[in-house]
């Protein structure tokens, strides 16, 4: 049996698809939105600041950094990190994006558990993401079970840590609606638009664990199959 010729490769690839065609119904919602002003006239910038202050969060900075889509939300420094285009434009796009990340910083202030939880398990998960293959695979070739049964166990925690990224960025993009929206940053005419840039980047995730679960499950398999 081959480790990539066996029937449960098949498993993968639907799920690829599927990420695949999120991915680029990410980038096309957010794209198509960076090029609409918002009526307010905010940039990304400011409306993070209006969500954090509005909340009692002024010691939580701002930062742009480089790249596309690259925002996100640092707890250990208190830091909402946006990057350049969202930091600069009042795009729809940008004050969405915005406040996303600031509903990482909500989520924080408030010690939101999932929050907690995942930041707890990101070492272990870093690890397995990482090393569950390469001991997998080499204990796949040399038919050395327990070496499998690491593999497995590390690639079980990575997955772990894409479970509970689900509620803690579907939280997120719920707090930021109400922002946007009770917070006066949006018009009402301009939710649909920032709708569909965060239910877009939710299935993101929702793809990424799938594809986690099904690596998961081949992982399985095959190491029945070798015994």
């Amino acid at each position: 049996m081959y480790l990539f010729g066996d029937p449960t490769f098949m498993l993968i690839i639907p799920v690829f698809i599927l990420a695949m065609v999120v991915q680029r119904q990410v980038v096309s919602n957010y794209r198509k939105f960076a090029k609409v002003r918002n009526y307010n006239g905010l940039t990304g910038a400011e409306a993070a600041r209006k969500i954090l202050d509005d909340n009692g969060l002024n010691d939580v900075q701002i930062e742009a950094v480089k790249g596309e889509l690259t925002d996100h939300y640092d707890p250990r420094t208190q830091t909402v990190r946006l990057s350049e285009h969202n930091y600069s434009q009042p795009s729809v796009s940008a004050i969405t994006i915005a406040a996303h990340e600031c509903g990482h910083a909500l989520q924080h202030a408030d010690n939101y558990a999932p929050l907690t939880i995942r930041a707890q398990i990101l070492p272990i998960a870093n690890i397995g993401s990482k090393g569950a293959f390469p001991l997998f695979l080499a204990g796949f070739l040399f038919s050395i079970g327990p070496l499998m049964d690491i593999g497995i166990v590390l690639f079980a925690a990575a997955l772990l840590f894409h479970l509970v990224t689900l509620p803690v960025e579907f939280n997120a993009s719920k707090r930021a609606y109400a922002e946007l929206e009770y917070g006066k940053i949006i018009e009402p005419d301009e939710m649909p638009g920032a709708r569909k840039i965060l239910n877009s980047a939710a299935l993101t995730y929702v793809a990424s664990t799938l594809m986690a679960l099904v690596q998961l499950i081949r992982l399985i398999i095959l190491r029945g199959n070798r015994n």
